[in-house]
């Protein structure tokens, strides 16, 4: 089951290792995203609805080859991520063509559960944003990747709804091994550098019934994209 939001919205996390968690008062409800991390948002949307395909505003293409890295620029330091096109070409390609357009240059890391993971890459965490943190999307969702590769720390994965295919924008970074995780949410790289930078966030004071909204904003200064070969119509130029 979705965690619902505001305004009956759902959110896009990855569920704790019972499964289950509770926001605000509310019910226990289980969670599919990394810790609650809300999904696009879907007003009075159930369960067992399925978001409407929705078109992506730009094309993306499927990366099978090698892919570029990235480095994730925040406040607290930089981190670089390292993909894995093998295992999950789309969201890579999906991850890629957002960081190029820009999409994460003033997210926040707004989901925080230290020796599990951090949440990031809703637009809803900018400033001055009027939705709830964790319930936002690119406007579309992606197709579930769910592979072999583990959910240990370091690993980047997609932060979903109920619904296996409705990953959008928002992703994890473990920050302690989730096996309990593995086949459920699409892993699709790792940090190569920036472990100290994901200690210091993870070890953010955090409040509310979850204990996971960080008391300081870790704000995603850009997303900068390393070692991408030249198009091939720029290289005939």
């Amino acid at each position: 089951m979705p965690l619902p939001g505001a305004g009956g919205k759902r959110r896009f996390g990855v569920a704790g290792e019972q499964g289950r968690l509770s926001l605000g008062g509310m019910s226990p409800l289980r969670l599919l995203c990394l810790c609650a991390l809300a999904a696009t948002a879907c007003t009075g949307q159930t369960a067992a609805d399925k978001p409407a395909a929705q078109p992506a505003p730009s094309p993306m293409k499927e990366t099978t080859e090698a892919a570029p890295n990235v480095i994730i620029h925040t406040n607290y330091g930089d981190m670089t991520v390292e993909f894995w096109p093998d295992v999950a070409p789309k969201t890579v390609a999906n991850f890629l063509k957002l960081s190029r357009e820009g999409y994460y240059t003033g997210t926040a890391f707004h989901r925080i559960i230290k020796g599990f993971m951090i949440q990031g890459g809703c637009p809803n965490s900018k400033v001055g944003a009027r939705g709830v943190a964790g319930t936002g999307g690119p406007g579309y969702q992606i197709k579930a990747e769910f592979n072999n590769r583990a959910h240990v720390r370091g690993v980047l994965s997609m932060a979903r709804s109920a619904d296996p295919d409705s990953a959008g924008s928002q992703f994890f970074i473990c920050h302690g091994n989730a096996d309990f995780l593995n086949n459920k949410y699409t892993a699709f790289g790792k940090l190569v550098s920036g472990q100290d930078v994901l200690d210091k966030i993870a070890a953010i004071p955090c409040v509310g019934q979850e204990r996971s909204t960080p008391t300081e904003r870790v704000e995603i200064k850009s997303v900068e994209i390393v070692g991408e070969a030249p198009a091939k119509d720029a290289k005939a130029k």
